[in-house]
């Protein structure tokens, strides 16, 4: 089969490779329909390896090296492990991508995003931008009757929006300010929608991106570049600051900016992953009693993702930007992100070249 494997910084080539073997015991193989090119894949291309272990073998998967990239992704099951319950041959699903041990303390609390030997699909275990891909039964969500199948890639950063929301607490009529509308602030806006949210701010310098987050539901935009942003959003809400705040970037200075725009004893999400260590005076948190809070993927919300989406609740179109077969996967895929990442905000991946009809950017 074709799959898109890392082989190190800027090299992912597309190669032959074998069929995943039958699946083990607890197991499934998934036909790939569609798969999106995350942040943390265009990570491993700019800058790797990141996440995929190159000097031990990773202690559940044992992968080390070479690994085939994707995560977000759905298709239909075409082979099942012994013992598997609940699916069959033919079903259309999606997969949860925090492959887990089910025996330490937080996969027994039912955290299995914070498992002690935690491995991502595509990134410590051969994922999705290939043809066929074999992944444990119990992460698998199925998929209802007449879902559609692009939207069925865009599951998985949509749980990590919901993820962040849920970490927020109550927001039902708060004010939140989600900083960075890039694919995971989008998200993060329409889980923020859904769920209640009063009023949405975003804090975004791409023009492209400040028109899709009012799109996807932002109340306003406020560009940092040209504007006092923490005084407008304090000018905005009476002078107190907003209620809640997730910050979807990862840089040191929009995490300040995060907690900056709070109000005294407000909530901030941080969803970004962050690549260099920050100053900062926590003295700041102590004296206003704000509370800043983490978001690792997510932990069950794909199934709410799913019905949102089901529903006709949450519309994913405005999503994406880009169709294509995986065969152009590098210079449509990886290099359309690099040299125009403005304008793409999901660019999903077909493995069949009859489901890729579109070029990236359409």
């Amino acid at each position: 089969m074709s799959a898109a494997v890392w082989h190190g910084r800027q090299d992912i080539r597309l190669e032959r490779v074998p069929r995943p073997a039958v699946p083990a015991p607890g197991w499934a193989q998934i036909r790939v329909h569609w798969c999106g090119i995350c942040g943390s894949d265009l990570h491993e291309y700019l800058a790797g390896p990141v996440f995929i272990p190159v000097d031990e073998p990773h202690p559940l998967t044992g992968l080390k090296g070479q690994c085939i990239l994707g995560h977000e992704f759905c298709g239909e099951i075409v082979a099942l492990g012994e013992g598997v319950a609940g699916f069959a041959t033919g079903d259309r699903v999606t997969a949860d991508a925090c492959q887990h041990c089910g025996e330490c303390r937080y996969c027994r609390e039912g955290k299995i995003n914070l498992c002690e030997r935690l491995a991502f699909t595509g990134l410590m275990n051969d994922g999705a931008f290939a043809e066929y891909v074999n992944v444990p039964a119990n992460l698998l969500y199925r998929l209802p009757a007449g879902f559609p199948l692009e939207a069925g890639a865009l599951i998985e950063p949509l749980a990590v929006g919901m993820h962040a929301v849920r970490q927020a607490g109550d927001i039902t009529g708060k004010t939140l300010v989600v900083v960075g509308a890039g694919t995971i602030g989008l998200c993060t806006i329409m889980c923020a929608r859904a769920a209640g949210a009063g009023r949405i701010i975003a804090l975004e310098m791409s023009t492209a991106r400040k028109q899709k987050a009012l799109e996807v539901g932002a109340s306003l935009v406020l560009d940092p570049a040209h504007c006092d942003a923490v005084a407008e959003v304090k000018a905005l809400t009476g002078g107190d600051g907003a209620d809640l705040s997730i910050e979807c970037i990862g840089h040191k200075q929009t995490a300040k900016l995060a907690i900056d725009v709070l109000r005294k004893a407000g909530r901030c999400v941080l969803v970004g992953i962050f690549e260099e260590p920050s100053e900062f005076n926590f003295f700041d948190i102590v004296a206003t009693e704000k509370q800043v809070v983490g978001a690792l993927a997510y932990s069950g919300e794909f199934a709410e993702v799913i019905a949102l989406i089901d529903q006709g609740r949450m519309d994913v179109t405005p999503l994406i930007t880009g169709r294509i077969p995986l065969d152009h996967i590098i210079e449509q895929g990886f290099e359309e992100l690099v040299h125009n990442k403005d304008r793409n905000v999901k660019i999903i991946v077909s493995p069949g070249r009859a489901h890729a009809t579109e070029g990236a950017g359409s």
